[in-house]
């Protein structure tokens, strides 16, 4: 009898250090698609720029109006991320989280894991993810065809507000994403991108 009481206690026992090892459960890696994500602006071409950003929360993976639970924003050409300071601009939001950016040259299977040492914020001196053509997610092609294209080999790798990972490569600046935009014709300032999103806390791997 006191062998199988012992016996019992034993595979208790077990099983009580074995499910400590285990430690919490980590939640899957979301892989999303945006399609046509709007960033109107007003002004630009030697006038002053206004108008609302459109924010981004990579967890819900939808636009949001909140003053606090966004990841990034969008105007026009400009990608600013909720964390840092604020540029100063016309009806530019305050930062309230911890997110920052850089930009890792390969593909999107290429980043892997992320350098938390290269993540920088947004500052009065400019934002972290640099505006004009060639210095950030863009190149400006001029005349003829006066087109913006997002650079290949550029992906965006952010550090969200409350500290999680997410990697983003833009594929279009027009409505529809179409294969061969003209600039004359189809509307500008609409955001297609593939993001991948890891929700765990800590963790900088995409696998």
């Amino acid at each position: 009898m006191k062998t199988i009481k012992f016996l019992i206690l034993s595979i208790m026992l077990i099983s009580f250090y074995n499910c400590e090892d285990d430690g919490p459960d980590l939640q899957d890696i979301q892989s999303v698609t945006v399609e046509d994500l709007h960033a109107p602006q007003e002004g630009g071409q030697g006038q002053p720029i206004s108008g609302q950003f459109t924010k981004f929360d990579f967890e819900t993976g939808s636009e949001t109006n909140s003053e606090n639970d966004w990841d990034i924003a969008f105007r026009g050409t400009s990608i600013i991320v909720n964390g840092g300071i604020s540029l100063g601009t016309n009806d530019e939001p305050e930062r309230t989280g911890d997110a920052g950016v850089y930009i890792f040259n390969g593909t999107m299977a290429e980043m892997v894991v992320v350098d938390t040492s290269l993540i920088t914020q947004d500052s009065s001196e400019g934002y972290a993810i640099a505006s004009g053509s060639g210095n950030g997610w863009y190149t400006y092609t001029g005349p003829p065809t006066y087109l913006i294209s997002p650079t290949p080999g550029k992906i965006l790798v952010f550090r969200t507000r409350d500290g999680k990972y997410a990697k983003m490569e833009i594929l279009s600046y027009y409505l529809g994403a179409p294969e061969n935009p003209d600039a004359f014709s189809d509307p500008s300032r609409y955001y297609t991108f593939n993001y991948v999103y890891q929700p765990n806390e800590g963790v900088t791997d995409f696998e």
